[in-house]
């Protein structure tokens, strides 16, 4: 979540005409996140999220992400919930954008993990494998392996204050990964973005899984390695291994990994911290510098990828 656009009560106001959710008591912009522009919306009804689509958020894919999460919350997955407006339509325009409203979820996103919460994150992550599964949606993952050269090479990084030799480090490194991905998998639709400041707790107790605009069609097992890396390293870039099995063990409580998922591990963590790496390396040269966003530092999924690599075994995920 970030805010790229603003809106002014003349926008909320038009928007707001075709919609019965009660009486406007604020707005309040979320600056957590990269992507879209997020709004905290209170009504006399109930507490909603605004969204503005901004950036990588293609508009055709829209309503793949609103029917993914109305199927999800239909089958029993504590996620938002989209609202129609009164023509029925749950994609709409405020500001000049594309926009959504889905319900709020209670609760806080996870400032810091521990083993109960990635217990019960494992858990959640298996069930939304299993409901996916059943699903006819399908969307190509535009930030797979093939993309993530590409990223680093489309980024114009001139005034970069990050060390000068690391594009290019970057280069063999994420070729030598690209080159040994998996074939073949498990797969269906996977969050593709389960950090924990998209999992919402109150206390130890996860009440929901929210942002789902990077779901996509890939391995189960890549979606559990960006789990791992975004749950398990601590502030001071240690790896937990006892929060890892914790992950993993209640995953498969629900879902049973494959003998092949389990051993791609360790290339997947690397993918995983692959792309991230790529992503946030384009955005802290590209992004406005007026823009209401907090710049994730890509050194973080660098180091990530360094470590990954030097600990290249299963023992690291408790096997």
């Amino acid at each position: 979540m970030a805010v790229y656009t603003s809106v002014s009560n003349k926008d909320l106001s038009d928007f707001l005409k075709n919609y019965q959710i009660g009486e406007v008591i604020s707005l309040t912009e979320i600056s957590e996140g990269v992507e879209n522009s997020n709004f905290l919306l209170k009504t006399t009804f109930n507490s909603y999220i605004l969204t503005l689509y901004e950036k990588r958020v293609n508009v055709e894919d829209l309503p793949f992400f609103m029917n993914l999460i109305s199927e999800l919350f239909k089958n029993g997955v504590s996620c938002p919930r989209p609202i129609s407006n009164l023509y029925g339509n749950i994609i709409n325009r405020c500001a000049g954008k594309y926009a959504t409203i889905v319900t709020f979820l209670d609760g806080k996103t996870a400032k810091f993990t521990n083993l109960e919460r990635c217990s019960q994150l494992g858990t959640a992550l298996a069930r939304l494998h299993l409901t996916t599964f059943k699903t006819s949606l399908h969307r190509k993952n535009m930030l797979g392996p093939e993309n993530w050269l590409t990223i680093l090479d489309e980024t114009n990084d001139e005034n970069s204050n990050l060390p000068s030799d690391l594009k290019q480090e970057a280069f063999q490194h994420i070729g030598h990964i690209v080159k040994s991905w998996p074939v073949s998998l498990p797969e269906g639709i996977i969050h593709a973005d389960l950090f924990p400041n998209n999992a919402m707790f109150i206390n130890d107790k996860l009440t929901g899984i929210i942002d789902f605009y990077f779901a996509c069609n890939d391995f189960y097992a890549y979606d559990l390695a960006i789990c791992l890396n975004s749950w398990c390293f601590e502030s001071d870039t240690n790896f937990n291994t006892e929060k890892a099995k914790m992950l993993i063990n209640s995953y498969q409580k629900i879902r049973k990994l494959r003998k092949d998922e389990i051993s791609a591990l360790p290339i997947l963590t690397q993918g995983a911290a692959a792309r991230f790496f790529v992503t946030r390396y384009y955005d802290w040269h590209h992004t406005p510098t007026d823009a209401l966003v907090k710049k994730h530092d890509p050194i973080e999924y660098w180091n990530k990828i360094t470590f990954l690599k030097s600990n290249f075994n299963l023992n690291l995920f408790g096997f």
